[in-house]
């Protein structure tokens, strides 16, 4: 298989799921090794959970709403062959007092594990997400994602998150707590107003420290907002929304316009979801505060959210495995090299005993006539032989038993993980016993020989590394009334032939033959 096919086949499909307050936004994408992503589809449900208020019970109609939503984001992934879902619940499932009720729910129904994340991790990942689609300089902007909840104030430049904060102050909270009249009276806004200015405090005290001259909006909220303007300009944003940037000025103009209307001309304005129409209007007076308190003069779109940072986050941790996708094709093998990853393996020492091991097995095979299935889990069981050093020195081989044996490695049955867990286990000390190793007992008779036979090449194979430095450059076998094993190494061998001939009793068994070991010649000349 060539690099450009491995790593073409080595993409893995996930999906984000965000379960916002007002809606359920899912993206699905490709994740590449380089570390990029494609997206390959979405889908968003409004569902408005917060409709009578964030931090009351949820309704036994608002959980079927959102168990429906999520049942068509399901069934979507299944279309796309996903291979992970990761969904992450904000504020109203959060603080909702049978949040967890939903949550179960969604496990028992639809198998989607649900993960109610705090606010200021909400506000980490949408830092990402603006980081990573914006052309974003040394300067901090001010980053802002209204929800339905909560929103979150996040300070960054292209390097750092600098500042992040999650307050209370989502529309559809701020609607069912001080939005009575439509239109939305004077004296409505003036006690959002005043309300916003108390909370903000914090954040005031932020923006004066490091001064950003540009707020950034993010997800639905600022969305509508920017496209709304973007309408009343005659600017098209018909291919994105991405960085479209108008003034304090124009957004004070739109605003003084807009907060006049009733639901009805709401519905009306180009740019405005009609199911954002409700919450729109605390929204907007959050916005014209946060501008009036901090002077700020430009307003800049993103649209990249919190899902896309879910995204984000997860290659940042799946990255080391999604190179091994290239690297190691291959489902079996690719296990077996992320089992000793982990553990950190020896990994030169694993390498030589498994060459010469299968080696050895390559030489006799007209003797003890075994196949590729078992060739292969020698090869196998030699690279992972000694990942019981990563408990302790003292018993490791039983240790390697354990680790592999619990390991769930893909690829493999039942028995074929069995048996590389015992042909490692007796890569030392005592040979198998069917009476007193309970484990290897309870095994078919197949396995139980099978396991003998290829000890015999782990055996003797770990052995001639006994001084983990490779020292055996070359391995040549002389097939008589007993079996010649020459070497060819690069020091003295003395420590390799005893460490071999100490452990050859099962290669004897298998081959029915003594087996003797020599040294030939050192690498760099004759002995």
């Amino acid at each position: 298989m060539t690099e450009t096919s491995a790593f073409q086949q080595a993409n893995k499909r996930i999906a984000a799921i965000d379960l916002g307050t007002n809606s359920f936004h899912a993206v699905i994408v490709d994740i590449h090794p380089d570390g990029s992503y494609t997206a390959i589809d979405s889908l968003k449900e409004m569902i408005c959970l917060g409709k009578r208020g964030v931090g009351k019970k949820l309704s036994d109609h608002e959980m079927q709403l959102g168990l429906e939503a999520l049942r068509k984001i399901k069934r979507l992934c299944d279309h796309q062959a996903v291979e992970k879902i990761i969904a992450y619940a904000t504020s109203a499932i959060r603080e909702a007092k049978n949040g967890g009720d939903f949550i179960q729910m969604v496990i028992d129904e639809l198998q989607i594990k649900i993960r109610a994340i705090p606010g200021t991790k909400e506000a980490e990942l949408i830092g990402y997400a603006i980081q990573h689609g914006m052309a974003l300089s040394e300067k901090p902007v001010l980053a802002i994602d209204i929800g339905g909840g909560s929103t979150e104030f996040v300070i960054l430049n292209k390097q750092e998150i600098i500042f992040k904060e999650s307050t209370k102050l989502g529309v559809s909270r701020m609607a069912a707590d001080f939005v009575k009249n439509d239109p939305v009276k004077p004296s409505e806004i003036k006690a959002m107003t005043e309300f916003y200015k108390k909370k903000l405090e914090k954040i005031a005290a932020a923006v004066a420290n490091y001064n950003p001259r540009v707020i950034v909006g993010s997800s639905g909220t600022m969305q509508n907002i920017a496209s709304m303007i973007a309408a009343s300009k005659g600017v098209s944003t018909s291919i994105t929304l991405n960085e479209f940037e108008y003034s304090t000025d124009e957004f004070k103009r739109f605003y003084d316009l807009f907060i006049t209307f009733n639901q009805k001309t709401r519905k009306k304005t180009t740019g405005l979801d009609t199911k954002r129409v409700d919450f729109i209007v605390p929204g907007m007076v959050l916005v014209n505060v946060v501008l009036n308190m901090f002077k700020i003069k430009r307003i800049n779109t993103s649209v990249q959210a919190m899902r896309e940072g879910i995204i984000l986050e997860y290659i940042q941790k799946d990255l080391k495995a999604l190179k091994m996708l290239v690297k190691y094709p291959e489902t079996r093998e690719r296990t077996i090299f992320e089992l000793v990853k982990k553990y950190r393996w020896h990994e030169k020492h694993s390498t030589q005993v498994a060459r010469l091991a299968v080696k050895l097995f390559d030489e006799t095979q007209d003797i003890h006539e075994l196949g590729n299935k078992e060739r292969e889990l020698l090869r196998y069981a030699s690279l992972v032989h000694d990942i019981g050093y990563h408990i302790s020195q003292r018993k490791h081989h039983k240790h390697s038993l354990y680790i592999i044996l619990n390991s769930n490695l893909k690829g493999f049955t039942q028995e074929e993980i069995e048996i590389i867990a015992h042909v490692a286990r007796y890569h030392r000390r005592s040979i198998p016993k069917a009476g007193s190793h309970e484990l290897y007992s309870k095994l078919t008779e197949y396995q139980q020989e099978t396991i003998r036979k290829l000890a015999g090449f782990l055996r003797v194979a770990d052995g001639l590394d006994r001084s983990h430095y490779q020292n055996v450059h070359k391995l040549e076998v002389e097939k008589g009334k007993k079996l010649k094993i020459k070497l060819t190494t690069i020091a003295d061998p003395e420590l390799e032939i005893w460490g071999a001939m100490r452990k050859r009793e099962l290669l004897e068994e298998l081959l029915k033959m003594p087996v003797e070991v020599e040294s030939v010649n050192f690498k760099n000349g004759t002995k």
